[in-house]
């Protein structure tokens, strides 16, 4: 109680019970383990000597036994056969005195007893055993039974007494180790129990102490954080108990001050939140109706903007038709313009218009295989691989989810970029390859073109940059800005790689199934295992032809070249192949 008001903490408190509880434990536990090793030698006493001691001690007359006995039948038989149990009997004698000697070592009067046998049986042997056996091998039988009298039944009762004497020196023995042990395992019940005694006070002593250092206090401030938990936030807590409830009391005091301070100022920033969702709200109306503005545009840019867009090209064309020569030069020449700026405008329309609308108009993500779709593309860009004795090849292209329409228009911008961007005299080459980096696929498209220099490889992606004037090379300027949108909208990136030598490879990416992406880690998986197995074991070491042309790994496989493409066969001179 003095310690308690003199602020002992409630650490220290519980430290001080335990320490003492630890003491008498402890010395508990000391005394246990050393009856328990005594105990434990006593106990290998009965089980490994006194126990052994006897049965040795039985051996030992079973020996005597039978050297009386032989004796007694060689002198009846005179049969050297009768005397191979004397001479094992003798022999067993000597092993078993011997082994008695061993586990009577720390018994002196078993050894005193044992030597009291030793003696007799020696006595025995040179007084009668060995006389009858020399006065049978000279005389016959019926001189060496002459030899045996009570005289010599009494003198082998001598040495089963002295057996006997023995046993009772052992049995003495293990009966003193026995109450030795029931002794020691006595003490270790009565420790064990004061043990026990010690916990249960110890234990009651503490649940007391708890309940009035611990619990008590503890109950007290629970229910005031409740009443602060309920609203009443003003309420000030007061703790009581040790050192450390009281300073816990006031840390939640201070923090409940803290919460109401806070919470005044939540009412302020909920108040503007609203006022900044009403806001957002209003912004939200306006983008939606902007939104709808854009789709009117488009409406009207799709059908109305269009109809007098051709309505001016077909006038301007038939002008051309029916004046050209007619006119001077530069008349044909303003018209030429006029059809061309009107086809130009046509064209910027529809690219806008389908810039527009990717991820717009959407049908829905479906599984699309890539080499059906570069199917597709050979289709579209055949006029223009004609024009160009391009060739195309492809190798095989793994199955993905997106939509068909816009991967087939990915694909065909890019093949019809690299087509168009050729160098001169130089027949087109464009391969499209694919391999699996993690858990996406890297698509590339290569051919040996003009190529694009580093500093503008960002630039082309940007929509209306055009890196070469449209009389070089003709088109809108939409084409890769597609291209960027299409791979954003299905969930990849596109780049070109700076590093191609010659011509220009662009490389996008796409995610790849979880099946496929399986399949390659079981693939590297087996390939590991085989490099570090056995190579006779593997074969020749040859990758699996699915995993090979599916994942394209680095070093593996074939180059992604157009000149290092496989061609297995020609589509109507154009050089269409399918790797």
């Amino acid at each position: 109680m003095k310690a308690y008001q003199q602020g002992w903490t409630l650490r220290r408190r519980v430290g001080a019970l335990l320490g003492v509880v630890l003491v008498l434990l402890l010395g508990l536990a000391a005394a246990e383990a050393t009856l328990a090793a005594k105990n434990r030698q006593n106990i290998n006493a009965v089980l490994l000597k006194t126990g052994p001691l006897r049965v040795q001690a039985q051996e030992l007359m079973s020996a005597l036994l039978d050297q009386e006995t032989a004796v007694r039948g060689y002198a009846v038989n005179a049969d050297r056969k009768d005397l191979e149990p004397y001479q094992v009997g003798v022999d067993r004698e000597r092993a078993t005195f011997a082994e008695m000697r061993k586990l009577a070592v720390d018994y002196p009067d078993v050894l005193r007893a044992l030597d009291v046998v030793e003696q007799r049986a020696a006595s025995w042997r040179s007084a009668v055993a060995e006389p009858v056996i020399s006065t049978t091998e000279r005389s016959g039988p019926s001189a060496g039974q002459a030899l045996i009298t009570d005289q010599t039944r009494q003198q082998f009762d001598g040495i089963r007494a002295a057996v006997d004497g023995l046993q009772g020196e052992i049995l003495k023995v293990r009966q003193k180790t026995a109450d030795k042990v029931n002794a020691t395992s006595n003490v270790l019940v009565v420790l064990l129990i004061i043990a026990a005694l010690v916990v249960a006070v110890a234990g009651a002593v503490l649940l007391l102490s708890l309940d009035r250092m611990l619990i008590r206090p503890l109950a007290g401030l629970v229910g005031q954080v409740r009443e602060v938990a309920s609203g009443d936030y003003r309420h000030r807590i007061e703790g009581s108990g040790p050192p450390e409830f009281r300073l816990l009391a006031d840390d939640i005091d201070i923090m409940r001050q803290k919460i109401a301070r806070e919470l005044d100022e939540v009412r302020e920033a909920r108040e503007r939140i609203e006022w900044v969702n009403s806001q957002l709200q209003k912004q939200a109306e306006e983008l939606t109706r902007s939104n709808r503005d854009l789709e009117q545009f488009a409406y009207v840019a799709s059908h109305d903007l269009q109809e007098p867009l051709r309505k001016v090209a077909s006038f301007c064309q038939l002008l051309q038709r029916r004046y050209s020569g007619q006119l001077d030069e530069r008349a044909d020449q303003y018209i030429a313009f006029a059809v061309d700026g009107a086809q130009r405008m046509q064209r910027l329309i529809n690219d806008l218009l389908a810039f527009s609308r990717i991820g717009r108009l959407t049908t829905g993500f479906t599984e699309v295989d890539l080499n059906k779709v570069m199917g597709d593309v050979a289709g579209q860009t055949e006029a223009a691989r004609q024009y160009a004795d391009a060739e195309l090849t492809w190798d095989r292209l793994p199955v993905i989810r997106g939509e068909e329409p816009l991967l087939t228009n990915l694909l065909a911008n890019l093949v019809s970029n690299s087509i168009k961007f050729r160098r001169p005299d130089v027949p087109p080459k464009v391969h499209v390859s694919a391999r699996l980096v993690d858990d996406e696929w890297e698509i590339s498209c290569r051919d040996n073109g003009i190529g694009i220099e580093p500093e503008f490889a960002d630039k082309i992606f940007v929509i209306f940059q055009r890196l070469h004037s449209k009389d070089a090379y003709p088109g809108t300027g939409i084409g890769l800005a597609i291209v960027k949108k299409i791979v954003e909208y299905h969930g990849g990136r596109v780049w070109v790689d700076t590093g191609t030598a010659e011509g220009t490879t662009i490389r996008f990416t796409l995610p790849a199934l979880p099946e496929d992406v399986e399949a390659a880690r079981a693939a590297e998986q087996a390939r590991v295992e085989e490099s570090t197995g056995d190579p006779e074991a593997t074969g020749d070491g040859a990758e699996d032809p699915a995993v090979s042309v599916a994942r394209q790994p680095d070093g593996a496989g074939r180059e992604e070249t157009p000149e290092g493409a496989a061609r297995d066969g020609t589509t109507g001179g154009m050089k269409e192949t399918v790797g």
